[in-house]
Parts: structure tokens; C-alpha cells; sequence
């Protein structure tokens, strides 16, 4: 079997479309889906379900892919880096979400590339857990962090930390919502409160007033800033109150710049997940970057 018809087709299985998967290899769409039914004739099985949007694999199609995909990425990493591994550095994509990624992963990681003749060199980009999958899956990250588990067997995700979130805002909110509690009780009493957010939807406020209220919030967004560590310099100079993760406001909340607002008995949690291509953990350099992240991460709190 052509190893350059099975890695169209690996790469169309990853893509989830011939279009995206031309665009990966710098083929044409044609020459990747007459490699696609050259590759069916001779194994006599259809491997893709045309869709009116991308492709499908068939069940054959799933199979081959799990049994090929490693295989194949660990020849394209014997041709990228020779067979003497200290003369060349392998390079790690890794993608997640800005601020934990950032804050979390990268501090975590930088370490590994300066490991003699263990490192690699770094690259990181960010994006939400849709966008960040797909990007995994269509080939263009080694290794994700997301707060969604990718459902299939062509994705491997293995639970890397929980993540508590608080409720916080200037103390000056606080002293407000004291004197309206004798009056107010629970989210009524943070009602009119205005609120900083990274989306018009209030992603976080909802998945807290859900968990600690069982209620949605009646409050829409004052401020609304697409990063988290610009809710917090929002919510610091009292435009506000807003939900973040604890390790992200820590050292805000010792400082005293913000105070909780709350301190639920059960508070809220959200899991993270590593992800990789299922199999691509033979490759050394996304292994002791995925052993790294897990071991690091028990000592997160």
C-alpha cells in the first residue's frame, strides 16, 4: 500500500474535509480525492461518507485511521529529525486558552526546551476548546488544553486539573451588598450589581450563579473585555463584579485589590483536559511535554 496514499487519507480523516486536507498537504482538491478512491479501490471499502459539508468516515474508515495515524506520525518524525535526535530540535505546538495557558502551561513547559538533548522548541497559540480541536485534530497542534472533552477515539483527552471559581469585586461592593442583605438574600442581593465579562452571554457569572443559585443572573454586562486578565483589572478598579478562576485573582484577592463576595461550601468547578492525537504520545517530545504538564499540575491548587 502507497505510504503517500495513506497519509492523504490520515490527513483527510484528521481534516475532516478533502478541502482542508488539500490545504494541509499543498495538493489540489482533485489530486487528494483521486488519492482518496484510489486508496478505496484497492482495499474494496468506501473510507469517507460525502457530507454536504466536509466527509465522514465510515467504520472501516475509523479503523484504519487508528491503526495508521501513529505509525505514520512516527516516520514523519524519524524524516523530520533524522536518526541522530541531538542534531536537530523537534518542534511542540501546543494550544489553549490565553490565560491558562499562559499562566499554567507555558511556565511549565519553557523548562523542557532548554533540556539538553531532550528539548524543543515551543509554539504556542490560542483559541477556544472549538477552534482548538479542530486545530488538534486537522493536524495543526500536538498537544491542546481545553475545558471540553473531545468525544470519538480519534482525540485522547486525560483529565489535567479542576479549576475553582470565585466571585469576586472591589471591596467597595462588598460593603454594598452588606448593607442590602438584611433586606436581600443570595443573588438577589447582587442583582443590580454591574458585571465584567469576557462575552455578552456572561459564560462565567451563568456558570456560577447555576451552580451556587441554581438560577440564571438578572444582570447583563457592564463591561465586556474577551480576557480574563482584563476582567480582573476591570474588576479591581470597581467597575464591577465578575468570576474568575482562583489561581488568576490569588494574589489580587491577598493584595485585598478585590475580596469575595462568596465562599460557597461546594464552589464551582471546571476540569481541563490534555489532549492529543490518539497515538501520537510515541513521539518523544509530546510525551514529556504531556508527562510534564499531569505531573506539574498536582502541585497546582
Amino acid at each position: 500500500m502507497d505510504l503517500a496514499l495513506l497519509r492523504t487519507f490520515v490527513t483527510v480523516h484528521r481534516a475532516g474535509s478533502f478541502t482542508r486536507a488539500a490545504a494541509l498537504l499543498g495538493l489540489s482538491q482533485p489530486a487528494v480525492t483521486s488519492q482518496i478512491r484510489t486508496l478505496e479501490r484497492q482495499l474494496g471499502r468506501p473510507l469517507f461518507l460525502r457530507q454536504a459539508r466536509g466527509v465522514t468516515p465510515t467504520t472501516i474508515g475509523d479503523e484504519l485511521a487508528h491503526k495508521a495515524a501513529p505509525h505514520l506520525d512516527a516516520l514523519v518524525e524519524i524524516t523530520e529529525t533524522g536518526l541522530d535526535e541531538e542534531s536537530s530540535l523537534r518542534t511542540l505546538h501546543l494550544a489553549g486558552p490565553p490565560e491558562f495557558t499562559a499562566e499554567r502551561a507555558l511556565p511549565a513547559l519553557t523548562e523542557l526546551t532548554r533540556d539538553h538533548g531532550q528539548g524543543f522548541a515551543l509554539r504556542a497559540s490560542f483559541g477556544n476548546a472549538e477552534e482548538t480541536l479542530e486545530g488538534l485534530a486537522a493536524g495543526h497542534h500536538d498537544l491542546a488544553i481545553t475545558t471540553a472533552r473531545p468525544r470519538g477515539a480519534l482525540l485522547t483527552a486525560t483529565p489535567l486539573c479542576d479549576e475553582e471559581h470565585v466571585l469576586i469585586a472591589h471591596p467597595r461592593w462588598a460593603s454594598h451588598i452588606s448593607a442590602a442583605q438584611p433586606r436581600r438574600k443570595g443573588a438577589h442581593a447582587l442583582e443590580n450589581l454591574p458585571v465584567v465579562e469576557v462575552h455578552e452571554s456572561l459564560p462565567f457569572v451563568a456558570r456560577y450563579w447555576a451552580s451556587v443559585f441554581d438560577s440564571r443572573p438578572a444582570a447583563s454586562g457592564t463591561v465586556i473585555v474577551p480576557d480574563l486578565r482584563a476582567v480582573l483589572a476591570c474588576a479591581a478598579t470597581g467597575a464591577g463584579l465578575a468570576v474568575l478562576p482562583r489561581y488568576l485573582c490569588a494574589s489580587a484577592l491577598e493584595r485585598g485589590d478585590v475580596v469575595a463576595l462568596l465562599e460557597p461550601t461546594v464552589p464551582p468547578l471546571r476540569t481541563y483536559f490534555l489532549v492529543v492525537r490518539t497515538g501520537t504520545l510515541v513521539m518523544g517530545h509530546i510525551a514529556r511535554a504531556h508527562e510534564r504538564l499531569l505531573r506539574t499540575a498536582s502541585d497546582w491548587s
